[in-house]
């Protein structure tokens, strides 16, 4: 009796539907080239919305706290967001360097670029139209106006590269190297910002992000030194990806020593 109860038993659970995992789709060309520049695009804009808006309708009480809370907010809210569809570069710097470090088809890196750097003049755009014009026009529209003289230059340059460099590390450890991931990297992105505003704002303005720099320059038309918030930025990243490439990736990103 025992043995037959066990067989029916054996036989009903063989009856039972099981759980079947959906096999996994392949994304369609749309989610895997367009869908991620719309978000590059949307991330850039609304992080340039947000710093601009933030320069613009600073409190002169509240210092460099307000543009640093308001830049690093904005950058863990929106990696967070987006990092499942385009990766949430949001910064030509770091998408430059992901490639560097292998992590990305040659064939994305330009419309990545593009993306952003147009992300970043609609979200100029965006801070223009809310703000009042008095305060717009005293701000230049948050565009980088902090470097008059050229005797600032040095400072600045190896300032942004310095920070830029940092920022883009936090990026490929926290993201890209497999060794190193680490879910809290939009947090942690976000922090950097927030120490690299406080830290050099008053040297450089902390731009880190050509798309941050172009944008409010497109809009107010001032382009004194703007070069530099390209030079400093790119070369701050190119930076980072040699470091992680040669002495801190993992064995699959590491060129030597493997």
């Amino acid at each position: 009796m025992a043995e037959q109860k066990l067989e029916l038993s054996e036989v009903d659970s063989s009856l039972i539907d099981k759980p079947r995992k959906a096999p996994s789709r392949l994304p369609n060309k749309y989610e895997g080239k367009i869908q991620p520049c719309v978000a590059e695009l949307v991330g850039t804009m609304f992080f340039v919305f947000i710093g601009c808006a933030s320069v613009i309708e600073n409190v002169e009480s509240a210092g460099r706290l307000q543009p640093a809370l308001a830049h690093g907010f904005a950058v863990a809210v929106m990696v967070a967001c987006m990092a499942k569809i385009s990766g949430s570069h949001f910064n030509p710097t770091v998408t430059i360097a992901i490639y560097l470090c292998g992590r990305m088809q040659l064939g994305m890196v330009v419309p990545y670029l593009a993306s952003q750097v147009l992300g970043g003049i609609l979200g100029a755009g965006m801070a223009k139209m809310m703000t009042p014009r008095e305060n717009y026009m005293n701000a230049t529209g948050a565009a980088f106006t902090i470097l008059q003289t050229e005797d600032q230059l040095a400072g600045a340059i190896f300032g942004e590269i310095a920070m830029t460099c940092l920022i883009t590390m936090v990026v490929l450890l926290g993201a890209v190297n497999d060794k190193t991931k680490n879910p809290m990297v939009p947090f942690m992105a976000g922090c950097t910002v927030i120490n690299n505003i406080l830290v050099g704002g008053g040297v450089s303005g902390t731009c880190l992000n050509p798309a941050r720099a172009f944008g409010p320059a497109v809009m107010t038309n001032y382009w004194n030194y703007h070069w530099v918030y390209w030079v400093g930025p790119i070369g701050g990243g190119l930076l980072a990806a040699t470091l992680v490439r040669v002495l801190l990736g993992d064995e699959k990103i590491r060129v030597i020593m493997n």
